[in-house]
């Protein structure tokens, strides 16, 4: 899990250099290249909200933020629709939205668009998507499949249009007034869908570590 978000242990760095060397063609898919520009959006989202002030800095983050939304429909997309799924792809996938999430969840409260009770929120949803990535490290040495949910894709959509409207901000209260309180809204409501399917998750993941005792 500190792979996830801190720097790359040996471990990862080993399966990296092994999936890569197996498939160095599906490396380079067109796929696995816009999960690669999901992981390369995270520093310039956060150095654009750096100066959270700034109207066109506040527009172009949400520019970057939304084509890398839209390359996570793609990405997956295509792999199945071309045949290119890999499993470099499957790894990096997760780890590329964990990424992009957390660091806009941590910018947006230090530049204080998430301020008071509602930093709440975002904590919530960090904390699920830990609890979720040691689950499914720990399945995975099972060998047990972690399927994602309906509701975790409706939690994804809402927790993306949360960080949108949080990421326009004042910007965006100048084209349409209630912007960050719409943004708020949707936060608290993935933070509730983040509370479901994290126990759904854990539920889960605790029956088969009891049963393998």
């Amino acid at each position: 899990m500190a792979d996830l978000f801190g720097a790359p242990g040996s471990g990862m760095v080993a399966a990296m250099a092994i999936l890569t060397t197996r498939a160095p063609g599906r490396a380079w898919s067109l796929p696995n290249v816009l999960t690669y520009g999901r992981v390369a959006a995270v520093p310039v989202v956060v150095a654009l909200l750096f100066w959270p002030d700034e109207d066109w800095m506040r527009w172009a983050a949400l520019g970057v933020f939304a084509a890398a939304g839209i390359t996570d429909f793609f990405d997956g997309y295509l792999a199945r629709a071309w045949a290119q799924q890999s499993s470099l792809g499957r790894m990096l996938d997760p780890i590329a939205d964990k990424l992009l999430v957390g660091a806009v969840l941590v910018i947006l409260a230090a530049n204080r668009t998430l301020t008071g009770w509602h930093i709440w929120a975002g904590i919530v949803i960090l904390c699920r998507e830990i609890l979720v990535s040691g689950l499914r490290e720990y399945l995975a040495e099972l060998r047990v499949p972690v399927p994602v949910s309906t509701v975790a894709k409706y939690k994804t959509t809402v927790q993306i249009l949360a960080l949108g409207f949080l990421i326009a901000g004042p910007a965006g209260e100048k084209v349409l007034p209630g912007t960050i309180t719409i943004g708020l809204v949707l936060l608290w409501s993935a933070a509730i869908l983040t509370l479901y399917t994290g126990w759904d998750y854990m539920t889960a993941g605790l029956k088969h570590a009891v049963d393998d005792e």
